[in-house]
């Protein structure tokens, strides 16, 4: 019976070893360094381990996958290597693991020798002349991979065992670890022999197939010289045929450069470059391909193609009414700009001349909420003066390459936006809008509202150089129209050089006009429906307007009139209907379901400790409700609602001057001691900041701590200071226009922004009462209601949720 061994276990990763071969072996993972330390631990001379070959070698190592035969190896030396080891591995004999276990962190192998099988009567005589063979073809192969033929003769000509033979040469054979684990576990020497001169006659025709490979690649780079002969032979097959050579390639651009008309700094530089091209070759020269793509832009650009700039003031005027209801005040800076335009054009003819005049125009700053109409007023601009337009978005713009383009050195570098523009519109003086320009980004790849500095200033943008063109392109005849939703988003230098004209959010009273003129009949059209299939009365429309929609614009109104039409053209496609009539409130919650909106309204009663403000934001005015309650505490102010600092600052200096004045405010000394004053502003989860909530927030908390109710009827803002002053503030005309929405009557405004009030609707002038204030006092004596009639202590109620 075999003698069995339990051996520490080497795991081998991309090599397998057969026994009678001295093999060095690097030793760096854990578990492997702990089979080496038991084995060197042993006593006398038997420093045995099991080395095995690892099925998949990105794992670490494990019962599982571990082949099953291995050898059983001695270490003869071992040497401290890094932090691993460098070992010689004498590989004894072929055994076979019963078993693998892990035993503290060790895994070892309960093996037996595996013995190569006896040779069978006759076999003799087919075992040597395998043998020869397998020694003859291992010559072979190693003098092709480069080993001198004596030395291979001296190595293999000093194995006499066919076994050991096979063993030798299987170990230094290149191939996969599954086919050299497989040539080990073969037990019968002319089996193994027999694979072995397989392998051998497949990796001498590899090896053969790379030497003519290798040949071939040789023979081509001679033949270079005999392709550029060729090459010379083809262009002038080519010439023959009229097809394009590197010649006519740069004869298209010489005859298109000299079409583009380019101004005299420019042409030199450019004739330059033209010379360079036809030096080159484009199979030999990268460079050409540069060079032809750069040229190509320069033809392109409209250096002098312009159109021709007719104004006409009433038709100008028609246009902007036609495609935009209200806007007065920036329809009348729209033709403010025109007249200016046509005064510069009388009396001179030339082109030239004419558009020589109407350049350095001023750099226009659309500024509003979304849907006000900004990008088709610029749209309507151009229409107007017979110019072409172009629309470019700085939406989410991060790149400084984005408007300056990049040098073309760069592979796959192109010119910026600016001159993409230019060159797609074919026009030197086009109506170029820049939109969302307040939604620029910066990144460590430059700042793009810095580059755009010199395109929007009308002095420098006379000689704009792109980084891609490295040329100087005239945009002084360019009218640039900017658009922007806030002003807080554009950098002070930027906005320096701009004129900004104010897009306002539209009234109800303004949006139910638009619905009835643009909106409606447009969505009528888009779902091919006639005018009598689809009726929809006022009423339903200023139902959608109220209940559906919430904003300054009318984006989301568009959606919801096509909500209406498509329900509508359903029910007269399934033949439900021959016409669908929209009345009445009750027809519209039939279509579109339940009100979408919950709009902030006037409180129904007065409160105590509950005032209401007006803010603004990019979708327009509203208001919101205040709320101050007093509690038991230490005389600690709360300030809730996701409020920021300014707000939270204000509410501060709103309680200090509560308790300076308390007694002009009527308030007893007894309420501000042991008390906390708990200040929230509703919608929590909607962030709040600004300065103008100051008077509102002073209201709330005076009206708690007097118990003086504040009137439902009354809206309020302005900037407080610790003196009971009220500052101006901004976003009157958004504002009020909230607060008329909501249904407040009165309104409490800083003096100083009494000069807004010309910007208001008519309408909405004749509606609402105005309060002017300056001090404190005056908000809280327009505000808060008498006094009750009961003395103090009066219990104070909670103030009840808007």
């Amino acid at each position: 019976m075999a003698e069995r061994f339990t051996l520490p276990v080497l795991p081998l990763r991309d090599t397998v070893l057969f026994p009678g071969l001295a093999t060095p072996i690097t030793a760096g993972r854990l578990k492997t360094l702990r089979a080496v330390e038991i084995a060197l631990r042993a006593e006398g001379e038997d420093k045995r381990v099991f080395a095995v070959a690892q099925r998949d070698t990105s794992e670490e190592p494990t019962e599982s996958s571990l082949f099953a035969v291995g050898v059983i190896g001695r270490i003869a030396q071992v040497q401290r290597l890094g932090t691993g080891l460098s070992l010689v591995l004498q590989c004894e004999r072929r055994a076979t693991a019963l078993r693998y276990v892990t035993e503290d962190g060790i895994l070892r192998a309960a093996c037996v020798e595996l013995a190569d099988l006896p040779r069978r009567p006759g076999e003799e005589a087919v075992v040597l002349a395998l043998a020869r063979e397998v020694r003859e073809r291992a010559i072979e192969y190693g003098r092709r991979r480069g080993a001198p033929k004596e030395a291979l003769e001296q190595f293999l000509g000093g194995v006499e065992d066919p076994g050991a033979l096979a063993n030798h040469v299987a170990f230094y054979l290149d191939l996969p670890v599954a086919e050299k684990q497989g040539l080990l576990e073969t037990l019968r020497t002319v089996e193994r022999l027999r694979a072995l001169t397989v392998h051998l006659h497949r990796q001498i025709g590899i090896a053969e197939t790379q030497e003519k490979i290798r040949t071939t690649v040789q023979e081509e780079l001679g033949e270079r010289q005999r392709e550029l002969y060729l090459r010379e032979q083809l262009k002038a097959i080519q010439k023959e045929l009229g097809e394009e050579d590197e010649a006519g390639i740069a004869d298209r651009l010489e005859k298109k450069i000299d079409a583009a008309d380019l101004p005299v700094e420019v042409r030199e530089e450019v004739r330059r470059e033209l010379g360079r091209l036809r030096r080159m070759s484009r199979e030999t020269s990268p460079e050409a391909q540069v060079v032809t793509s750069w040229l190509e832009w320069v033809g392109d650009l409209p250096w002098n193609r312009r159109t021709d700039d007719h104004v006409d003031l009433e038709m100008a005027r028609r246009i902007l009414d036609e495609d935009h209801y209200g806007l007065g005040d920036v329809k009348d800076r729209v033709l403010e700009l025109l007249s200016v335009i046509k005064l510069r054009l009388q009396g001179h003819s030339s082109p030239l001349e004419r558009a020589q005049r109407a350049a350095r125009g001023p750099i226009l700053l659309f500024l509003g909420p979304p849907g006000t109409g900004k990008t088709s007023i610029a749209e309507s601009i151009a229409r107007a003066m017979g110019r072409k337009y172009i629309r470019v978005s700085l939406g989410g713009a991060r790149d400084e390459a984005d408007i300056r383009g990049h040098r073309r050195t760069y592979v796959g570098a192109m010119p910026g936006r600016i001159l993409q523009g230019m060159r797609r519109v074919g026009s030197k003086n086009p109506v170029f809008t820049l939109d969302e320009i307040d939604k620029l980004g910066v990144s460590y790849q430059g700042d793009p509202a810095a580059a755009l500095l010199e395109v929007l200033d009308p002095a420098q943008n006379v000689s704009f150089v792109d980084h891609y063109l490295g040329l100087p392109f005239d945009l002084s005849e360019v009218l640039f129209v900017c658009t922007a939703n806030l002003r807080e988003g554009i950098p002070s230098p930027l906005l320096d050089r701009m004129e900004t004209i104010t897009f306002p959010g539209y009234t109800e009273l303004e949006k139910l006009e638009i619905a009835r003129r643009y909106l409606l009949p447009r969505q009528r059209r888009e779902c091919a429906l006639e005018e009598e299939q689809l009726v929809v009365s006022d009423t339903a429309l200023l139902d959608v307007i109220t209940s559906y929609t919430h904003e300054a614009g009318v984006r989301q109104l568009e959606r919801a009139i096509g909500s209406l039409a498509r329900k509508a053209a359903h029910r007269i496609a399934t033949g439900a209907a021959e016409r669908v009539r929209v009345d009445t409130v009750a027809d519209v919650r039939v279509l579109l379901r339940r009100p979408r909106m919950r709009p902030t309204t006037a409180l129904d009663r007065d409160e105590l400790g509950v005032a209401t403000g007006m803010y603004y934001t990019q979708e327009g005015g509203d208001i919101m409700h205040v709320e101050a309650s007093i509690v038991p505490g230490k005389g600690e102010l709360a300030l809730t609602g996701q409020l920021g600092d300014v707000m939270k600052e204000s509410g501060r200096a709103a309680l200090t001057y509560a308790r300076e004045h308390s007694a002009a405010l009527g308030v007893p000394r007894d309420r501000l001691e042991g008390r906390d004053i708990h200040v929230h502003v509703p919608a929590g989860a909607i962030p709040k900041d600004g300065p103008s909530a100051g008077v509102t927030m002073a209201t709330a908390i005076v009206s708690a701590l007097s118990g003086r109710r504040v009137r439902k009827d009354v809206a309020m803002t302005g900037e407080i200071t610790l003196r009971g002053r009220v500052l101006p503030i901004g976003g009157v005309k958004e504002k009020v226009l909230g607060a008329h929405r909501a249904g407040i009557p009165e309104i409490i405004l800083p003096r100083d922004n009494e000069a807004e009030l010309e910007d208001l609707p008519e309408e909405v002038l004749r509606s609402l009462h105005f309060h002017f204030v300056e001090t404190l006092d005056e908000v809280l004596a327009i505000a808060l209601r008498a006094p009750p009639a009961a003395a103090w202590p009066i219990e104070v109620e909670t103030p009840r949720a808007a």
